[in-house]
């Protein structure tokens, strides 16, 4: 996979100049991994931040009961892990791969090296704000919308709008994506399914012609 591509074509490097994007993707190392592989584990000694590139990573912690709490699921395209930059030495949560997947390291030593660049350190923390935004958006969704419609907004955002869909991630990984029980999103993929909306077997997802035209969501 080619670093500055996937740089140059994520809009959450919108901010970045052309000459910043090539110097992050000089210091991007690639790493390949296996569906259900850990990329870190709470606790462990944060070295670098990560790019995805291809597949899905979660990012989630674990309570003190022992029951993993989903943060975040990352796609192509997005930056994870910055915390260990600026705010602590380990990673504050875990981060698993949910497919097959490919991402780059960046190590926190050489990208210390590019912010101390007054441009690039600029440029990045614009970047970190915008960043900021969307996750403040994500916990109004999370905290006020309905289930059905934190679903539908998730397929939006991780795959954009679309008639079908070939979903790559268990029903178990997407009501953890949405804050739901999987037991509660059973329950509304079959009342949507009767109700003719959509119709989700295996991996093959299928929305009625027109929907999202007509959907009142977010």
């Amino acid at each position: 996979m080619d670093a500055y591509r996937i740089l140059d074509e994520s809009s959450q490097f919108s901010a970045l100049s052309t000459a910043s994007k090539l110097q992050l993707a000089a210091i991007c190392i690639p790493k390949v991994l296996a569906r259900r592989e850990m990329l870190f584990h709470e606790g462990d000694e944060g070295g670098a931040m990560y790019l995805l590139a291809q597949g899905t990573i979660q990012l989630f912690r674990t309570s003190a009961d022992g029951r993993e709490v989903v943060i975040r699921l990352m796609k192509p395209g997005e930056m994870f892990a910055e915390a260990v930059l600026f705010e602590r030495d380990d990673y504050p949560v875990s981060a698993i791969a949910l497919v097959p997947s490919e991402v780059f390291l960046l190590p926190k030593r050489q990208f210390h090296c590019l912010l101390d660049q007054p441009g690039f350190r600029r440029e990045f923390i614009a970047n970190l704000l915008a960043k900021q935004r969307y996750l403040a958006d994500r916990v109004y969704r999370l905290a006020a919308l309905d289930v059905e419609t934190r679903f539908f907004s998730f397929l939006r955002d991780h795959w954009g709008e679309r008639e079908e869909y070939a979903v790559d991630l268990s029903k178990r990984d997407v009501a953890a994506a949405i804050d739901a029980l999987p037991e509660t999103l059973s329950r509304m993929l079959l009342k949507l399914r009767d109700e003719g909306t959509l119709e989700w077997e295996g991996a093959r997802l299928r929305l009625r012609k027109g929907f999202w035209k007509e959907w009142g969501g977010l």
